[in-house]
């Protein structure tokens, strides 16, 4: 009865963990090797737990870069911890919690801008601000 104790203890201790708010199960890795492959990142983030997804960045702005998502959020917030500063063929890993929102601030920003500057083209308004 020990083995069904033990497990439910460990059980009921994970549940109570309060994580910080930016920790998820997606990671956001950076400063990787431009020919590693997902084999190769799945092998080393594979070690933490399941993984669910992984995408590497293929085009000039994303390449060096790769987003590993985990089927649990221990599993990342484990890796996440232990993998920042992990040495790849003389690289040393950014591991990140992916932030969404971040992301979407900078795009609708440059949305709203280029909106804003067509509506100052079409109504011929400068960007100057009279008080």
């Amino acid at each position: 009865s020990s083995g069904i104790n033990a497990e439910y203890g460990a059980a009921t201790r994970k549940t109570n963990v309060r994580l910080p708010p930016e920790v998820n199960r997606i990671l956001y890795v950076r400063n990787l090797p431009y020919k590693i492959t997902a084999e190769e990142i799945y092998d080393i983030f594979g070690k933490y737990g399941p993984i669910r997804q992984v995408r590497v960045g293929v085009n000039p702005e994303t390449k060096g870069t790769a987003f590993v998502v985990y089927e649990d959020i221990f599993d990342a917030k484990n890796a996440c911890d232990h993998l920042s500063g992990f040495n790849v063929c003389n690289r040393y890993l950014v591991v990140l919690y992916y932030q969404s929102t971040k992301l979407y601030q900078k795009v609708d920003a440059e949305k709203k801008q280029q909106q804003l500057d067509a509506a100052k083209r079409k109504y011929g308004v400068e960007g100057v601000v009279k008080a």
